[in-house]
Parts: C-alpha cells; sequence; structure tokens
C-alpha cells in the first residue's frame, strides 16, 4: 500500500511525462537544425523512436524507484510509535494503580 501510494505520487507528479516532452522537442530541434542532413521520412521515425525510447526509461526508472524503495525505516517508525503508545499506557496505569492504592492507605 505505501508503494502504490509513493509510485502513484511519483506519476502524479508529472516529471516523467515531463522527462518525455523535454527529450521530444529536444529532439525535433536537433532533426530541425540538421534537416539538411536528414530525409523527411528519417526525421519521423528519428522522432517517434526517440519518444518511444525516453518513455520507455522513464518506465524503467519508475520501475527502479519501486524496486529499490526501501520500507525499513517505515517499519521501523511504525514499531517505534507501537511501543512508545503501549509504554504511555503502561505509564499511566502504573500510575493510577499506584494513586489508587495511596488513597486506600491514606483512608486507612
Amino acid at each position: 500500500m505505501i508503494i502504490e501510494r509513493f509510485s502513484k505520487t511519483v506519476i502524479a507528479s508529472g516529471i516523467f511525462r515531463f522527462y518525455v516532452a523535454t527529450g521530444f522537442f529536444g529532439t525535433s530541434l536537433f532533426f530541425l537544425f540538421n534537416a539538411h542532413l536528414f530525409t523527411p521520412m528519417e526525421i519521423v521515425l528519428g522522432i517517434i523512436l526517440t519518444t518511444i525510447f525516453l518513455k520507455t526509461l522513464s518506465n524503467v526508472m519508475l520501475s527502479l524507484l519501486i524496486l529499490l524503495f526501501n520500507l525499513d525505516n517505515k517499519k521501523a517508525e511504525l514499531e517505534f510509535k507501537y511501543h512508545t503508545q503501549k509504554i504511555d499506557e503502561l505509564l499511566s496505569e502504573l500510575t493510577t494503580t499506584d494513586s489508587n492504592s495511596r488513597n486506600s492507605s491514606a483512608t486507612s
């Protein structure tokens, strides 16, 4: 669930779409400035293949981010919260028991 939320956040941020769009426009500019070296068919195929390659590369980067996402810190944080809460409950119970025993011994 944590990884799913993380991957949705990364995808929704638009960083990969921006990466692909930047590569597309960069490739378009490259072929525009070097149009005298390439035929129109080479230019169109070059732009399409470069865009497909960049989209594939962005999906691989997302996959690596998800694969290398470390849950140990989150697990330790949840365990710490659980143990802190349990210690607080035991301390409050001890305090209540201690005050009850003082009240009962003071009234006797």
